[in-house]
């Protein structure tokens, strides 16, 4: 039932173990339970660039992921993506937009992701994700998603400008303390649930991620969620941004903490199957 799909090319990626971070959780996915990664795109080193030029970079492996997510979702089975950056999901959120319109997004990230290249600071493609997936600003790989239908959780670090195109696009977000499986499942109501995971919406210490941000949510409030959505709501899941330590030790235990995380889609998907 389940199609694991895995971001292995640059995309937009600032730090070098995002891509072996990445491939790490799903080397593991894979052993545990029993599946075999799609894995697309060749890594490439970070770089320190403006999106202007990190973007076309990565189109072979954003035009990869879409097409995997598609073929998923058209073949009745439920995709999770494994991705280095927030990035990859300008690929997937316009294909869940496209194939699922009734679909909403739990958007679990510790940032907006909804500036524009008319807003940003940074120039990082990864800052301007969700507003991409909902048509404020083209990056040629589509957009659709209907803001109302987006909802960030566990968000905290928001731009000035970054928030009024949020509140004016009508994103509803649900901030780190109120973050309870309760008010979520309140949120997505009975519609179809894509569930995007960036790990820096974690406190700090929590699983090494690039751009943490501290008074972040809990490992176990993400489990709670993934407990409380059912199997049948459930549309597909991606998790970003794990930055894999060096050593194996703390890589191992890492992985450990995001897998138990995650655990009840796998475990209900194995009781279906």
């Amino acid at each position: 039932m389940i199609d694991l799909i895995v971001s292995q090319g640059r995309v937009a990626d600032r730090v070098p173990r995002m891509i072996e971070g990445a491939a790490r959780l799903a080397r593991e996915m894979e052993q545990r339970y029993g599946l075999k990664g799609e894995f697309i795109g060749t890594p490439a080193p970070p770089a320190q660039d403006d999106w202007r030029d990190s973007l076309p970079q990565a189109k072979e492996t954003l035009d990869g992921l879409a097409r995997a997510v598609t073929s998923s979702i058209e073949d009745d089975r439920l995709p999770v993506l494994v991705s280095n950056t927030c990035s990859a999901s300008l690929a997937t959120l316009p294909v869940i937009a496209r194939k699922t319109p009734e679909a909403v997004v739990l958007y679990i990230d510790g940032h907006g992701d909804f500036n524009t290249p008319d807003t940003t600071d940074t120039g990082y493609l990864g800052g301007m994700v969700l507003s991409g997936a909902c048509g404020l600003w083209d990056s040629g790989h589509g957009g659709g998603l209907n803001p109302k239908q987006a909802v960030l959780v566990g968000s905290r670090d928001i731009d000035a400008g970054e928030r009024e195109l949020l509140r004016t696009a009508g994103v509803r977000v649900i901030p780190p303390k109120e973050a309870t499986a309760e008010n979520v499942l309140k949120a997505v109501g009975g519609a179809p649930v894509w569930i995007h995971i960036d790990w820096d919406v974690l406190e700090p210490g929590s699983v090494p991620a690039d751009y943490t941000v501290p008074d972040g949510m809990l490992p176990s409030q993400i489990r709670a969620i993934f407990e409380a959505i059912p199997l049948s709501q459930l549309a597909g899941v991606e998790l970003a941004e794990f930055n894999a330590p060096m050593d194996d030790e703390s890589s191992e235990e890492a992985v450990s903490i995001i897998l138990d995380m995650v655990a009840p889609v796998f475990d209900a998907a194995a009781a279906r199957d």
